[in-house]
């Protein structure tokens, strides 16, 4: 019998990282343990506070829920980085909001 998917939904790595953490390791095929290790090492905040950033990115600012996760898993760190992530150029923004989600980021950022 086929699986039958019920909704989609983008993750952040730390959300995906915390999925299969919760699935506990000894459960988890080769393909999934390699994921977590990649998740591990590349998460930038926490799951909790990814969720709370998307939610901020979308309302606040408008942006599109995929462009929000993205924007979560890099963590970019300049303007001009940001700009990458909203529309591929197809939609201006002016340079004021994107400072402002700049300084959204930097309130999330993990410390070192």
């Amino acid at each position: 019998m086929s699986k039958k998917a019920l909704e989609e939904k983008s993750l952040t790595l730390s959300q995906v990282k915390e999925l299969l953490e919760s699935l506990g390791e000894e459960h988890l095929d080769q393909f999934q343990r390699r994921t977590l290790d990649y998740t591990a090492k590349f998460s930038k905040i926490t799951a909790g506070n990814a969720e709370k950033l998307i939610q901020k990115l979308v309302k606040e600012f408008e942006l599109e829920p995929d462009e929000a996760v993205e924007i979560a898993n890099c963590m970019p760190e300049s303007v001009d980085e940001i700009r990458v992530f909203l529309g591929g150029g197809k939609k201006i923004i002016e340079t004021a909001k994107i400072e402002s989600i700049l300084s959204l980021l930097n309130q999330y950022r993990k410390k070192p």
